[in-house]
């Protein structure tokens, strides 16, 4: 495929509204398959299907019983009836599902990473023996389909642990567990999002992630960011749930250089192309830990634009089709935060486009279940410090406005 082949493309996965904007700025014609169906993303594309059809006065729905990547197959093919795209861009929600991969690149091809290999780098256990294969730090890691192996593999790693369900996305069923009586529950509740979960080390430190661009032979690490987790005055419930991120993540020279070798060589093993991104935690002695690979456009889209002053869909569509990475500056002015907001307790979305620097935009006069996405806010200042300030301030001003019932 070459690029003056790509006229029209489709944004999929989760939340798409920051890469449909980005494809937009780069000069496609969008068209958009998304769970949320939120109002931005619709002003964005000249067509969109949705799993949550937005009206007022009906729940928008609960995200753990309500998404589905088969869904989100069909509405592509109801929308492929009437629109020709030419190449599919990637978000988040369909990595772990194989045959909805296959199926949706016989249907419209992704640019960027096949599913063969998104499906290599997504099989935990596969890829962190290869890891260790690699002498790449990583957190050991063993898996169960019962407690009572979990109860072994625990006592073989030695408490505490990271329960993780086997394929999720944001980090929700996630657990640490310091006991086995802890261990119990953990399990429990990550068992609700797969039957199959994974025990692992726990790494004391900072969450971070790396967004990179590839091609076949090189990398470029295009920011380091620090993740937000578990943050409750957003909202958030689950004790690791993605909350967002700061942009770049503040760190010494020597900790960057650290993480950029340690994420250049996996992304260069198994072969990624275009945008990707790979999870760390930063320990406490500044070793960078590879946590997961994320093969397709992260939420840390907008921020990186943001700082970089660049445009990521077209740095993604260069590196695929023609091998060509952007260059970098290492030096950066500002910090680019993004927040996302969770219902305190189920409400009434307000108009959220009266408020500045708000993505992710619900109908006014939905339902948003407790504990579900509200929105997102992005914001910049010229340090960390004042832009997580100012983020809090606007997150408080948008909680308040929601109307319990």
């Amino acid at each position: 495929m070459d690029e003056e082949d790509i006229r029209n493309v489709l944004v999929m996965g989760l939340d798409v509204v920051s890469l449909a904007s980005s494809a937009r700025k780069a000069g496609y014609q969008v068209y958009a398959v998304d769970y949320f169906g939120d109002q931005d993303l619709k002003d964005l594309c000249r067509k969109t299907r949705s799993i949550i059809r937005q009206r007022a006065g009906e729940t928008c729905g609960q995200l753990n019983t309500n998404f589905s990547p088969r869904a989100l197959i069909q509405l592509t093919k109801d929308l492929l009836k009437s629109n020709e795209v030419e190449a599919t861009l990637l978000s988040s929600g369909l990595e772990d599902s194989s045959e909805v991969l296959f199926e949706l690149n016989d249907l419209v091809p992704i640019l960027g990473n096949p599913p063969d290999v998104i499906q290599k780098v997504r099989n935990k256990t596969k890829f962190f023996q290869e890891l260790e294969r690699l002498g790449i730090p990583h957190p050991e890691t063993a898996t169960a389909k019962n407690f009572e192996e979990a109860r072994e593999k625990s006592k073989d790693l030695g408490f505490p642990v990271v329960v993780k369900p086997f394929k999720g996305f944001g980090g929700a069923g996630v657990r640490e567990a310091r006991n086995a009586q802890e261990l119990k529950k953990a399990f429990r509740d990550a068992a609700l999002f797969d039957n199959k979960v994974l025990i692992q080390e726990h790494v004391s430190g900072t969450p971070a992630s790396a967004s990179l661009i590839s091609s076949t032979d090189k990398a470029v690490v295009l920011t380091l960011n620090e993740q937000l987790l578990g943050m409750r005055e957003v909202g958030q419930r689950e004790p690791f749930g993605y909350c967002g991120n700061v942009v770049p993540l503040l760190a010494t020279t020597t900790i960057t250089d650290a993480c950029k070798s340690v994420v250049g060589k996996v992304v260069l093993h198994f072969g990624l192309v275009g945008s990707n991104g790979v999870d760390l935690v930063v320990s406490e002695e500044g070793v960078p830990y590879v946590m997961e690979v994320n093969p397709r456009f992260q939420g840390t889209l907008e921020c990186v634009e943001r700082v970089l002053r660049t445009n990521i869909v077209r740095a993604h569509v260069d590196a695929c089709v023609e091998g060509i990475l952007p260059t970098i500056s290492k030096k950066t002015s500002i910090f680019c935060i993004r927040l996302i907001l969770f219902a305190p307790q189920r409400s009434i979305a307000p108009n959220l486009s009266t408020f500045n620097g708000v993505r992710d935009i619900p109908l006014p006069g939905v339902i948003i279940e407790k504990g579900e996405p509200v929105c997102s806010i992005v914001v910049e200042e010229t340090s960390r410090d004042s832009s997580l300030r100012k983020a809090k301030k606007l997150t408080k001003s948008i909680l308040k406005s929601l109307q319990p019932i």
